[in-house]
């Protein structure tokens, strides 16, 4: 299959009865409501006005209406440009400004937020019959980064690019099939429930979408759903571990947890407690699904950060040090701006090696610090840190200093003394990498993708 469209309209014939989406709360769908549905909010759109070509911004909270008006939106030729809910004026109007989007499908809560543009509230955004489906060629999303080293560029992200990263996880490890039922606790602004939706139908697997990720809930809905996969990244893992055991932590139906970035330290941990194999998996939006640990190096690679194998669409080599990707289902680029490709590489940001044809990470370029001529990476640091007992959530940046450049700084969410701290990493790392400034919050800026958000805390 091609498109998008073609995927939901093969599902709907092949699946029409079968449960599809459970929002809880929100409701269930079955494949055969998706479709019909999203052709109901396809027509109701055009009523409005909304042509192929155009871009429409998408601000909306984890509600069934996301992913139907997004399917919808498909439908028409149109390009959806998800809108962060947690934006304000300022980062709002970069992402609306920068994609030049016509118009905004969201609700009244927004209303003030998006004041001067014109605005579709869902409230009043009624499925219409007599939907005709014309040919499309337009992108599917301009898809924003979470702006972790800076603003949010927008990634051009086609119909290649969905049906290559969905298929992928049917074809390959962890073979989602029509057995599966799949859960999402990320926003949907965020690229992760999006995929989970295509990789869901392209598999006929039912997929399950939670308001929020909830720490002390998040295994209670798992087990309620009878969720067999989940992915999660960041810094939820951290967060899920921090629960109080529970006697049900073992009674679940998970087969596969799939996570990008799993604390090398609290790898097996995580799976002693919840008796299930977390496996590494790692991706961006620019790039999609690209490297992967499956079955078969599972039991080996455990909390030694390895990130796998590159998927069987996508090539990877080491270029001074960074990791470089090519192949199909990449994005086409960032909106406005040069191709960031050299000869169909993709220069990821990320420290890398290879090793038996594994990528091992070793930070992002961007947050190595440079000590009196000393190279400290910020996530080896982190490491450490989020290994001691106490400490819930660790960030390590530089901060200038008039002698030695920069210096080590930590920021740390736990109950620990700095000095503590500081003799922990000492025993464990170079004089030259602990951290000689400490903060303590009670929590940490993050992105939408829960990772940290470092140019807060710089």
């Amino acid at each position: 299959m091609a498109d998008l469209i073609t995927a939901l309209k093969s599902a709907a014939a092949r699946w029409p009865k079968r449960l599809a989406w459970t929002f809880d709360p929100g409701g269930s769908f079955t494949f055969a409501e998706i479709d019909a549905l999203s052709d109901g909010y396809a027509q109701a759109l055009r009523d409005k006005g909304i042509r192929a070509g155009d871009r429409v911004g998408l601000m909306l909270r984890n509600v069934p209406e996301f992913p139907l008006v997004w399917f919808a939106l498909i439908k028409l030729g149109a390009t959806t440009v998800p809108v962060n809910v947690k934006y304000r004026s300022v980062d709002a109007e970069h992402v609306l400004s920068t994609s030049e989007a016509v118009a905004v499908v969201s609700t009244e809560e927004f209303g003030p937020l998006l004041d001067g543009r014109v605005v579709h509230h869902v409230e009043d955004l009624k499925p219409v019959d007599g939907f005709v489906q014309e040919p499309v060629s337009a992108p599917v999303n301009l898809q924003f980064t979470s702006g972790t080293t800076g603003k949010p560029k927008a990634c051009v992200l086609s119909h290649s690019y969905w049906m290559t990263l969905g298929g992928s996880l049917v074809e390959e490890f962890p073979r989602l099939s029509s057995d599966d039922v799949m859960l999402t606790a990320q926003p949907f602004y965020y690229i992760d429930p999006q995929w989970n939706v295509v990789a869901a139908l392209l598999a006929g697997a039912h997929l399950v979408v939670l308001d929020g990720f909830h720490p002390s809930t998040f295994w209670e809905k798992v087990r309620e759903h009878r969720v067999t996969y989940f992915y999660c990244l960041g810094a939820m893992p951290t967060l899920l571990l921090r629960m109080p055991p529970d006697p049900l932590d073992r009674s679940h139906q998970v087969r596969v947890v799939q996570a990008s970035a799993i604390p090398p330290a609290l790898h097996a941990e995580l799976e002693e407690r919840w008796g299930v194999g977390w496996f590494e998996a790692y991706g961006m939006t620019e790039t999609g699904a690209d490297l992967r640990i499956t079955a078969d190096d599972h039991d080996r690679f455990v909390g030694t950060g390895c990130l796998g194998r590159p998927a069987a669409h996508r090539e990877a080599k080491i270029v001074d040090g960074e990791l470089w990707l090519r192949g199909p289902g990449m994005m086409d680029g960032y909106l406005g701006q040069p191709s960031p490709f050299l000869d169909g590489w993709f220069r990821t940001g990320d420290l890398a090696r290879i090793e038996d044809g594994r990528v091992y990470h070793l930070g992002r370029i961007k947050d190595m610090i440079r000590r009196s001529g000393e190279n400290v990476a910020a996530h080896e640091v982190e490491e450490v840190l989020m290994s001691h007992p106490e400490v819930r959530l660790a960030a390590v940046v530089g901060v200038p200093d008039e002698i030695r450049g920069e210096e080590v700084k930590a920021f740390v969410v736990g109950s620990v003394s700095p000095d503590e701290l500081a003799s922990f990493c000492a025993e464990r790392l170079a004089s030259f990498k602990v951290p000689r400034f400490w903060e303590f919050r009670d929590d940490l800026p993050r992105t939408p993708s829960e990772r940290v958000a470092k140019e807060q805390l710089r």
